[in-house]
């Protein structure tokens, strides 16, 4: 039987935005209040946070990296970048954050949880090996990622929809053949990466999957992308965990990006994804919180990911039409032919 973790907790809300900075305390309220009101209690088990060890985030950054944020982060007010805050409650929000997200990935390599619900701040995909950067100190996901691999994974796929490429997700895990990196998101767009071309270092050809759609696209376009490219490739990869940097800046009324994503849309890409969980994984999947700017787009969205990770298997979803046309349809095939001419096809779904 399926057993859910959930994670909120008031710690990620201590760390504190400056006036008018979108990655703010009420996106997590927001989510908080949204998933209370599903009962998100009475379908699972709230896991407490709890710091993050050296180990875990050596794991996935450089000890100059973490020794210089320990110097310049706790207890103060400032930025690390011309996006990146902190408050004194950061360093152990974001501490925190990362060592939730590894607990979770050991609870459900350990089959203490099936699936989990990760409601976490700062966020984490844009952080590198060596670099604080939108947003993001510490990169939750990678975290959680090393740490199945040391609870017994052999392979753990990652799946970003942010609207953001997650560049530090992909550079920490750039040469590892056994860690399927996948994103979709707005492009060009922040922060520059995430092209077709970009499809692993040469260890690790084929482990990165990027699908970048232009401005505007739709949950058919982001439907036609997981049905042609992700659950193909995700398949194929075989995980023994499925990870999504689920952040909801794509949905259509975000203030940060150009996306026509819904709720239901974010509904459809995680019945998509605990389908692939279920028929390669054992059913582990875990969704960490990323970016998402519209209070009503977090919250719809993921209570959407609570529904389906938590309702009876549903049949199977019909195949969505590839575009004939058009910047989806173009987005799509360059990533199909990149894989190809590279010698790392994607199956055909």
């Amino acid at each position: 039987m399926a057993k859910l973790g959930y994670v909120l907790d008031e710690i990620f809300v201590q760390h504190r935005a400056p006036s008018g900075h979108p990655e703010r305390p009420a996106r997590a309220e927001a989510i908080r209040d949204a998933l209370v009101a599903a009962g998100i209690a009475s379908r699972g088990t709230q896991v407490p946070p709890r710091v993050a060890t050296d180990g875990e985030l050596l794991a996935v950054h450089d000890a100059m990296y973490l020794a210089q944020l320990e110097k310049v982060v706790p207890g103060r007010t400032g930025w690390l970048d011309a996006d990146t805050y902190y408050s004194p409650g950061t360093w152990d929000a974001a501490r925190k954050a990362a060592g939730v997200a590894c607990q979770l990935a050991g609870d459900v390599m350990a089959g203490a949880l099936t699936e989990a619900i990760a409601v976490v701040r700062p966020p984490g995909h844009h952080a590198t090996r060596d670099t604080a950067m939108g947003f993001c100190l510490f990169n939750n996901v990678a975290a959680a990622a090393a740490a199945a691999r040391a609870h017994g994974a052999a392979r753990v796929a990652i799946v970003d929809w942010d609207v953001h490429h997650g560049n530090g997700t992909q550079d920490i895990f750039w040469d590892d053949p056994d860690i399927l990196y996948t994103s979709v998101h707005q492009f060009p767009y922040y922060p520059g990466t995430g092209a077709p071309s970009e499809i692993g270092g040469a260890a690790a050809i084929g482990a990165t999957v990027n699908v970048g759609l232009p401005s505007g696209a739709t949950d058919a376009d982001y439907a036609a992308v997981f049905d042609h490219v992700f659950v193909p490739k995700l398949l194929a990869f075989k995980p023994d965990l499925v990870l999504v940097s689920a952040g909801f800046d794509a949905f259509v009324h975000d203030p940060l990006a150009g996306m026509r994503v819904t709720t239901a849309g974010f509904a459809a890409m995680a019945r998509r994804l605990r389908a692939v969980a279920e028929q390669c994984a054992g059913g582990r999947i875990i969704a960490v919180l990323e970016g998402g700017y519209d209070l009503t787009g977090l919250a719809g969205g993921m209570t959407e990911v609570l529904t389906a990770f938590t309702s009876p298997s549903p049949p199977a979803e019909p195949l969505a039409p590839l575009p004939t046309t058009g910047g989806v349809r173009a987005a799509i095939d360059a990533t199909l032919a990149a894989h190809a001419a590279a010698g790392a096809p994607i199956p055909a779904p």
